[in-house]
């Protein structure tokens, strides 16, 4: 983020020694990675010392980059907040329509009598969001603010929430009017404008792209990511920018370790699962292993999260589970059409020969629902899960060193909804395996043809908006929806 925003990445790829400057930005980085490795509590203060005695001895020095901070800023929802504790905490958008209307299910803004919440009866949506207010306003240590907007989008007057009017008539609390500056609103409105453009930009030298693709090997992440937006593929899987662990990705690779060690243990002692404890304390070892990646808070808040979850999802499980196993199998240059594949399965289930693929996932499994579907009208490339799990199919079906058969994909949610662990198949058809090996062949002719310099436009991709906002794009072209064609020159102040 800091690369980003700060323009490092901006100049980096604007300079005529591109691929120089890349490579010393991911050597660099990869270096702090390692410092914070060593001691997690590494403070800036301390890293600046540092800087200054390897320059005083003219040693190599590294770029710094932070990568998680206590002090920082958290954009959380109200939900997400609960039990952390912050000095200032700043609520916006608290207007009758976030607040009041949205969730009021058409009962009107009245509060029930509390007699009758307490008669086995529950409260109003409204009472609900009325506490979850609360919430918010007391995560607040010392400073909180509280802002909504006078009018919307469309020109259209606010009101401030019932919540807040109610906080006024019971306090002396100031209320502020601020004015947007006009310079503000006008660069608001240009990246309103540019949003849905798709960037172009200019590639790296040809040569050095030539380099990175030699004995180049096509995986299922560098396939979704070029069909979601081939300047994301680009950039994260080409040039592979330096980007800090995740506390998700993280959290998630703590849980995958555990859950390998706790089968590999099984085999070796014979078929015979240890205890959940072994379980926690695996998943333990690898959040500190990488505490890098949490601020302190957050470290806190996963390690309980995953201490109380592990548990729990052993024993739903442990009497389902297949002891005949190969847990993470890596496929080198799977030849497909032409195409080398590479992958790592998370787990394989045998019955005979026969091969049930089972692949580990943390997060929400309702959110999981749109990317487990096939191509549909609305999605015609079909979910990344679905397509995943038909790309781990067709890895195995290719590989000549082993007489497997797979028969049937999972994804295994590892954090439950609603007290229950689920478990989603996908199947499979032949239908399946055509689109799939179409995108396959399809990706790699394009990605050898460096046909990944334009963006995909979306207003929420990452990299299409870096590209906007730090002028980076050397032209803009309507979105594919657009009827107009042609595309136009920004200009480059």
């Amino acid at each position: 983020l800091v690369i980003q925003r700060a323009g490092v990445l901006s100049f980096v790829m604007q300079s005529p020694e591109k691929p120089w400057l890349m490579q010393v930005l991911n050597a660099f980085f990869n270096r702090l990675k390692e410092a914070t490795h060593r001691d997690p509590a590494l403070s800036l203060s301390q890293w600046l010392d540092d800087l200054a005695l390897m320059k005083k001895n003219k040693l190599p020095i590294p770029l710094y980059k932070i990568n998680a901070t206590d002090n920082g800023v958290n954009m959380i929802t109200a939900h997400g907040a609960k039990g952390s504790e912050f000095g200032y905490v700043f609520v916006i958008g608290c207007t009758q329509q976030t607040w009041d209307q949205q969730n009021s299910s058409g009962r009107g803004t009245f509060k029930l009598p509390d007699n009758l919440v307490a008669n086995n009866q529950t409260a109003t949506s409204l009472e609900e969001s009325r506490r979850l207010f609360y919430v918010a306003l007391t995560r607040a240590k010392t400073h909180l603010h509280i802002s909504w907007f006078a009018r919307d989008e469309k020109d259209k007057d606010q009101v401030q929430s019932n919540f807040v009017t109610e906080i006024l008539e019971n306090s002396d609390l100031p209320v502020t009017q601020k004015q947007v500056p006009d310079e503000l609103v006008t660069e608001y409105l240009l990246l309103k404008f540019m949003e849905k453009a798709r960037p172009e930009i200019d590639l790296v030298e040809d040569e050095f792209i030539t380099r990175l693709l030699k004995n180049y090997s096509l995986s299922i992440t560098h396939l979704n990511n070029f069909l979601s937006c081939p300047l994301k593929f680009y950039y994260l899987n080409l040039l592979r920018v330096p980007a800090a662990k995740s506390e998700s990705m993280s959290f998630g690779s703590a849980v995958h370790w555990a859950l390998e060690r706790l089968f590999v243990k099984m085999k070796e002692n014979g078929a015979d699962f240890p205890g959940p404890e072994t379980l926690v304390e695996d998943f333990r070892w690898h959040m500190t292993q990488n505490r890098e990646a949490f601020t302190g808070e957050a470290f806190r808040r996963r390690l309980a999260y995953g201490e109380k979850i592990l548990p729990a999802y052993y024993a739903f499980h442990i009497n389902r589970w297949n002891r005949t196993v190969v847990v993470e199998l890596t496929l080198r240059n799977i030849m497909v059409q032409q195409v080398p594949l590479n992958g790592k399965l998370d787990k394989l289930e045998f019955t005979g020969r026969q091969v049930n693929v089972v692949d580990y996932k943390t997060g929400n499994v309702a959110n999981a629902k749109t990317k487990l579907l096939p191509p549909h009208t609305g999605d015609p490339n079909g979910g990344d899960y679905w397509r995943q799990a038909v790309f781990y199919k067709i890895l195995l079906d290719h590989d000549g060193t082993r007489d497997w058969e797979v028969v049937s994909t999972e994804f295994d949610f590892i954090e439950p909804q609603k007290d229950q662990f689920k478990t989603e198949p996908v199947y499979i058809d032949a239908a399946d395996v055509t689109t799939v090996s179409h995108q396959i062949t399809d990706t790699w002719q394009k990605i050898q043809q460096r046909e990944f310099k334009t963006g995909c436009g979306k207003p929420d991709c990452e990299w299409c908006t870096f590209v906007k906002e730090h002028r980076v794009a050397v032209r803009l072209h309507p979105a594919e929806e657009e009827a107009e064609a042609g595309s136009w020159q920004p200009s480059r102040e």
